[in-house]
């Protein structure tokens, strides 16, 4: 579950966009008049002009993964989109829930008014890391479906910049791990024309993403690097261990062809000679009486 909040000026815009959308609907409501859209839009100024401010408007749009969209039915949706706007601090004021099915992933739209029903303006001070911490907490509550970040994002939909900011993205999680260090990483980027910056768009790597910052780049190539050093001396150690032809075929024989080691002070004759001898002795010390 992800949220995406946008501030708004007027209310109009925001309730036109929500509901003409096709096969748009209206699940809940609260304190809003829905006879039509202009009964929502005038319930909704109404309110706002209690304590008039630059932007009374809250939009936001609760996303949820593929994964869960046969759990995700209608009622379902109210209950998390009920549950978000009281931890969020809008519980006492109006708003209205619309699905939408324009997309693969089920997702909902809250139109919030950010005066109160006193008249107070509700803060929007840490407003999104709030929800962040909201959305996880309502994931794990509802084991909802974590997903894996800009890995499922859907390229095609992409407008520019995010389209090459996602190109830029997706080449450095491929080529980091064929790398050990920076000169390598950045051959390889340069052949795919990516010097973090394409398209004329210029970008650091954690504008990019977190993970392609330099210091987590800079991490991962070093244990590329140990990783690969740590192998070289496993195959090197692994292949001085390994017998000599020679050895093994001597050792399936039965030592028939026993090679003597260099540097001995006799050869194999001067060895046959010295046990005939002692062989002689002993046979010639058993006829003694």
């Amino acid at each position: 579950m992800m949220a995406k909040i946008v501030q708004g000026r007027g209310f109009k815009g925001v309730i036109n966009y929500v509901l003409d959308k096709d096969k748009a609907q209206l699940l809940y409501s609260e304190g809003i008049r829905t006879k039509d859209k202009e009964s929502i839009i005038r319930s909704f100024i109404a309110q706002s002009q209690m304590n008039p401010i630059s932007k009374p408007v809250a939009h936001i749009s609760l996303n949820f993964s593929t994964q869960d969209k046969k759990r995700l039915t209608d009622s379902a949706m109210v209950g998390i989109a009920v549950e978000y706007m009281k931890q969020m601090g809008y519980d006492n004021t109006q708003y209205i829930v619309v699905r939408h099915q324009d997309r693969e992933h089920p997702h909902i739209h809250l139109v919030i008014n950010r005066i109160d029903n006193d008249g107070k303006r509700i803060s929007d001070k840490n407003e999104k890391f709030r929800s962040t911490e909201v959305c996880m907490e309502l994931t794990k509550k509802y084991s909802l479906y974590v997903a894996s970040g800009k890995e499922n994002v859907k390229r095609n939909r992409l407008q520019e910049p995010d389209k090459t900011k996602y190109e830029i993205y997706d080449a450095i999680k491929a080529t980091v791990p064929k790398c050990k260090n920076w000169k390598e990483l950045t051959e390889a980027l340069r052949k795919q024309g990516i010097r973090f910056e394409k398209n004329d768009y210029p970008f650091n790597g954690s504008q990019i993403d977190h993970s392609c910052s330099y210091s987590k780049i800079d991490f991962q190539l070093k244990q590329n690097e140990k990783a690969q050093d740590i192998q070289i001396k496993q195959e090197n150690i692994h292949s001085q261990n390994q017998p000599s032809v020679l050895e093994s075929v001597s050792s399936a024989l039965g030592g028939l062809f026993d090679i003597q080691p260099s540097g001995t002070d006799y050869d194999l004759d001067e060895a046959e000679l010295l046990k005939q001898h002692k062989f002689k002795k002993k046979k010639k010390k058993g006829f003694r009486i």
